[in-house]
């Protein structure tokens, strides 16, 4: 049998439990031993004196494994090769002699062995075992067994997760907390300074040198430079590396798939979901203490810098969603260790925009962008790209104070182009917060703006957010008014988007009208369009929007067939997957299916909980409430008005304009 894994993943501990169990013991007697394999020269003869003399057999230099046979084969023995890498190592001087010496051994009926090992060339008559973590109860008694300070705490439990529950780095943690009679506090406060700095205790037992005990393999050597730097930027990046990508990632390294084939062999990263990763101490000790010196790393920045310039409504553009964390915190670190970078800041924006569109949450890069300085010309565009991105989440008080402060800086620069589109932003964002008034002034002011630039259809969209902004304030016949004029501006063809976005308005207006048979005319011109277009964004929000008015209708099936589409369209999107639970939960509710309503209800709360989209939050509650009443009363409404309790029809988008177009400044 070989255990295999990382260094202080617990193979050797795992081992002397082994050996000193019961049925161990009463088997092999006293015929069990322990052999340290790093304690003698890696040669052939070496090894096999060293088992001659832990066997019993006596044999002074045996010349080869015969000799020893006869006495291995006369009695049965239990031998534990602990560290087996310093002899297995295929790069060793004897390798090819010392692993067929021992597939020999693992082959006699007599010998029990057992190998403790960094890399996983061993005999194939071992079975070969892949050590993994503690669990978070076993990682508990492990610190607790050692660290006497304090009863159990939460905040321990914390520190336990960041080290992903690796034994060595548990077992220290607790040690050094201990022995340097720590408190809970400070043991957070040195954690949090210092990380992995911590795990080092007197005697030379650190974290750092089983780390190094890796690096230093012959295994590991013979890589190359290269192998270092790679191992640096797979310890940077949170997710890891996408096997996918090696080759565009690392183009100078031709050996690249080798050298990764190498470090999951030595145990220093492993294959996971399609990523390789490795255990986080060991990316904590790793990743480059500065990232600006790591050739590597800023080879796989620009890399993704340039992956970001692909249109991210396209089906190209989808790759962010395996990859947004890695990216994210690629960000976050540059725009630290580089803020005088205009090409971290512009990547920030367009990374807002890739999350607004294909994975809208929220992201630790606004407070990156907060602290950015005004005077950087792609300030506006982060705080644009921010704005749209809480808009998108239902936040859309933090997003209309990122476009106020964005329209203060591009008024100061004199764009006008970029005053008039986050105007245009603002007017939407002010619709759901009930600003209506200074929603509509600030669409006319950006409507003459567009008007003196001669941007036609610029002008055709801001008439469009005018008009919902004329809709939200009950000027139902202004707002179709508009649409009108809005139409009568649009050529015969190519405009199909805007054709679109503007039925869609219609659908809303005459929803509101009580005209419900009209609005679903629209609704449905509206998704003939965007099924041509393949506009996601937009065939959800249709489907959402004739849900709703099918609902009102009390048209149950029909509304059900709406949330299927929805769902189908939502599968890939926290946001629209709570949007597409909450209108089945509606429809399951009127159905008088209480138990599948609360089901998605519960679902949809938990999302928009996550997500913090207050407003949408309220309404499952709300729906919740009705459905708890209507289950305890066992009469429930089934009433065909009960509907969105307050939701409007249009599912809640950006803040800003539906054009995929560059953020201003």
């Amino acid at each position: 049998m070989a255990l295999i894994g990382a260094g202080g993943i617990g193979k050797t501990s795992i081992a002397l439990k082994v050996i000193h169990e019961n049925r161990i013991k009463q088997r092999f007697g006293e015929n069990r031993r322990f052999v340290r394999c790093d304690q003698f020269p890696a040669t052939l003869p070496h090894f096999l004196a060293r088992i001659s003399k832990v066997s019993g057999a006596g044999i002074e230099n045996p010349g080869d494994l015969a000799s020893l046979l006869p006495f291995l084969s006369s009695k049965e023995l239990f031998v534990v090769l602990d560290n087996a890498e310093s002899i297995l190592d295929p790069q060793g001087t004897d390798a090819q002699d010392i692993y067929d010496c021992m597939e020999e051994l693992c082959q006699l009926e007599t010998i029990c062995i057992c190998i403790t090992s960094r890399i996983s060339t061993v005999p194939p008559d071992c079975e070969a075992l892949d050590i993994p973590t503690l669990s978070m109860e076993a990682a508990r008694d492990v610190f607790y067994q050692k660290y006497k300070r304090c009863g159990r705490s939460g905040l321990v439990d914390d520190i336990l997760r960041q080290l992903e529950f690796h034994p060595l780095s548990v077992n220290l943690l607790a040690t050094v907390a201990q022995q340097n009679r720590w408190d809970v506090t400070r043991l957070v406060k040195e954690w949090e300074g210092r990380r992995t700095e911590t795990l080092r205790k007197e005697h030379q037992t650190s974290l750092a040198a089983t780390i190094e005990l890796s690096l230093a393999s012959p295994m590991f050597q013979k890589l190359g430079p290269d192998a270092m730097g790679i191992l640096g930027v797979v310890a940077f990046y949170p997710q890891g590396i996408d096997e996918k990508n090696l080759e565009w990632l690392f183009p100078t390294v031709s050996d690249r798939t080798h050298i990764f084939d190498k470090l999951c062999m030595l145990s220093l990263a492993y294959r996971s979901n399609g990523f390789i990763t490795m255990l986080a101490p060991l990316r904590d000790h790793l990743r480059p203490k500065n990232p600006m010196t790591s050739p590597l790393l800023c080879t796989t920045k620009g890399c993704y810098f340039v992956r970001l310039l692909i249109e991210f409504d396209t089906q190209e553009g989808r790759w962010i969603m395996s990859e947004d964390v890695n990216v994210e915190h690629l960000l976050d670190v540059f725009t630290s260790a580089d803020p005088s970078s205009d090409d971290v800041w512009d990547a920030c924006a367009r990374f807002m925009d890739y999350l607004g569109w294909r994975k809208p949450r929220p992201t630790v890069l606004k407070k990156s962008v907060e602290e950015f300085s005004d005077d950087n010309s792609a300030k506006p565009g982060c705080l644009y790209g921010l704005a749209n991105l809480y808009g998108i989440i239902g936040n859309p008080t933090e997003s209309a104070l990122f476009l106020r402060h964005a329209l203060k800086l591009v008024r100061e620069r004199g764009n006008d182009y970029g005053v008039a589109t986050i105007l245009q932003a603002l007017s939407r964002s002010n619709i759901v917060l009930d600003r209506l008034e200074e929603g509509i002034d600030q669409a006319r002011e950006a409507i003459e703006i567009y008007e003196r630039l001669g941007k036609t259809m610029k002008c055709v969209g801001c008439l469009d957010s005018l008009a919902q902004s004329f809709w939200a304030a009950g000027q139902l016949d202004a707002a179709e008014e508009v649409i009108v004029e809005a139409l009568k501006l649009l050529p015969e063809k190519g405009q199909e988007l805007r054709v679109c976005q503007l039925h869609q308005t219609l659908g809303d207006i005459y929803g509101s009208k009580g005209d419900i048979e009209k609005a679903i005319s629209h609704y449905k011109l509206a998704l003939g369009i965007a099924s041509t277009l393949g506009n996601r964004h937009l065939l959800l929000a249709i489907h959402f929007a004739l849900t709703i008015h099918f609902l009102k209708e009390g048209r149950l099936d029909d509304a059900q067939l709406h949330v299927e589409q929805t769902k189908s369209f939502a599968f890939d999107n926290s946001f629209r997957l709570g949007l597409a639970a909450s209108s089945q939960a509606t429809v399951y509710y009127l159905q008088n299916r209480l138990k599948d309503a609360a089901s998605e209800a519960l679902r949809a709360q938990e999302i928009f909980e996550t997500l913090g989209t207050l407003k949408l939050l309220e309404s499952c509650n709300l729906l919740l409430q009705e459905i708890k009443e209507a289950t305890e009363s066992l009469h429930p409404s089934v009433e065909s008005d009960s509907n969105f309790h307050g939701t409007s029809a249009r599912a809640p988008t950006s803040t800003t304009s539906q054009d995929s177009e560059n953020a201003p400044g």
